[in-house]
């Protein structure tokens, strides 16, 4: 008998609450001009190809972008921000306990800065895909999982 697809442990672990997945759909469908422009160059593994995800649900927070392949999330934070340092600090900890590096990015700077923007995220996440620490550690997968991939055994027939 084989064992658990990767696709279903995948699925497993992408279960959210319906609330979370819900809000993370309306804010794609309500990006920001900024949004919309760091997507228009991120999607599509237009960026080193590094596949990208917009608005992702990773525990109780919604990242703006997010590279599961150099563990990095973006945040573009607006004037609003500001108020919220507290917060915003909470939310990159959080963040960073899950084994992502949390980049946040200005609107303006998006907007006004945009090649320099690329440049550092580029930057970033090729010093993260080398570095052995980048690849999550067993606490995000799933149960069985992280008993299976203890054993070496990758998925798939074997």
């Amino acid at each position: 008998m084989r064992g658990p697809s990767l696709l279903s442990i995948e699925a497993s672990f992408r279960e959210l609450p319906p609330k979370l997945a819900h809000v993370a759909r309306g804010l794609r469908r309500r990006q920001t001009n900024s949004e919309a422009r760091l997507w228009s160059k991120l999607r599509n593994r237009q960026l080193d190809g590094l596949k990208f995800r917009r608005q992702v649900p990773r525990g109780r927070y919604i990242a703006d972008f997010l590279c599961d392949e150099a563990m990095l999330i973006l945040e573009i934070d607006g004037s609003r921000h500001a108020d919220t340092v507290a917060a915003d600090a909470a939310r990159t900890s959080y963040l960073r306990s899950l084994g992502y590096e949390v980049l946040r990015l200005m609107n303006w700077d998006v907007m006004q800065n945009t090649d320099r923007v690329l440049d550092h995220i580029q930057a970033l996440a090729a010093e993260r895909k080398k570095a052995p620490s980048s690849a999550p550690s067993g606490h995000l997968l799933p149960k069985g999982r992280r008993a299976a991939v203890a054993r070496g055994y990758r998925g798939g027939s074997e």
